[in-house]
């Protein structure tokens, strides 16, 4: 349990990593907040009665260093999600977020997902128990439409559901989400984006802040969002495959900042204390490396640092000096 502390969410909304089931876990979190100090960081999605119900401190833990942090809420039952949400408060998440995007149309304690996309009303009954609930923002992440739907009118409709209840802060996956004949990974390529759609909605919410996510790869591409009005922009899979590439620079290329960004190899190094850290707790050296395999990606060594990492962090033992050769592939390329 840590305590939020004060943070101007609309402006770390900026430059946010999306929520990733088996990826944004605590550990991710921690090494991507290495990389930046102000962009919004998101847990994987947890459903309201698995918080409610399951083991809290697995579920909901966080480093302090984290912040800013938000959970990612899963679920369709008003007083749940109400429950859940009180729980992340006294946990110290800074936002909480309703999953209105991932696509799937699986029930557990009734639908979540993207197949709310279907019931605005629902959804707006959600997010208003949750805002009672809670003393930190609550927002919501959701599809352009769902199934038979015309997007050009889904989205709009759930948008002025949503307002009409509370909310203030949205992020859009500019992609439909085909719940029948696609599996949640093809949803998360095969649909075709449509972000014009986004800007659109922006222009006729202006007192909406509005989130864009969905194929976006490079903080270039991000600036190019912002600069034609969009107030943020929520990147997913390159920031975890490619972290130094979208994270070293966000701070100075999205957030304004003058201090020098570090290096990918100080980056390695800061995480020495972490990882010893989890290991004396009786955790293994695998389920924080298999986060950090992409640190290197396209620079000389990568190859070998990840070779090193992935051969060696699952045997019992394996430790920090197992960090250290894995860093001598990339030095001694790079020398």
């Amino acid at each position: 349990m840590t305590d939020s502390k004060q943070v101007n969410l609309d402006a770390a909304a900026r430059l946010s990593v999306a929520p990733m089931m088996d990826w944004t876990d605590r550990h991710c979190r921690y090494f991507h907040r290495l990389m930046s100090q102000q962009a919004l960081l998101y847990t994987e999605m947890v459903t309201a009665p698995a918080v409610i119900n399951g083991d809290r401190a697995r579920l909901l833990d966080f480093d302090g260093a984290e912040h800013p942090v938000a959970l990612q809420l899963g679920g369709s039952i008003p007083a749940e999600l109400a429950r859940a949400t009180r729980i992340a408060n006294d946990w110290g998440y800074d936002e909480v977020n309703l999953n209105v995007g991932c696509p799937s149309d699986r029930v557990q304690s009734g639908c979540f997902g993207a197949v709310l996309m279907k019931q605005p009303d629902l959804v707006a009954e959600c997010v208003a128990a949750m805002q009672d609930a809670s003393a930190v923002e609550v927002t919501v992440k959701c599809r352009i439409g769902v199934d038979e739907q015309d997007p050009a009118k889904a989205l709009p409709q759930f948008l002025d559901a949503i307002v009409g209840a509370g909310v203030r802060r949205v992020t859009i996956h500019a992609r439909m989400a085909w719940l029948q004949g696609l599996s949640p990974k093809q949803n998360r390529d095969v649909p075709p984006l449509d972000y014009d759609l986004v800007h659109a909605m922006k222009r006729a919410h202006p007192q909406l802040h509005i989130s864009i996510n969905g194929g976006i790869a490079t903080l270039a591409e991000a600036r190019k969002h912002l600069d034609a009005g969009l107030d943020g922009v929520m990147i997913g899979r390159a920031a975890y495959h490619t972290p130094a590439e979208v994270l070293l620079q966000a701070d100075q290329l999205i957030y304004g900042s003058d201090h020098p960004p570090r290096s990918a190899v100080d980056v390695a190094h800061r995480m020495l204390p972490y990882i010893e850290a989890h290991l004396s707790g009786g955790g293994r050296l695998n389920q924080i490396t298999r986060h950090i395999l992409g640190l290197f990606a396209g620079r000389p060594g990568a190859r070998g640092w990840k070779r090193v990492l992935s051969e060696g962090a699952h045997l019992d033992g394996a430790g920090p000096e197992l960090i250290e050769r894995a860093l001598e592939e990339v030095t001694t390329r790079a020398a």
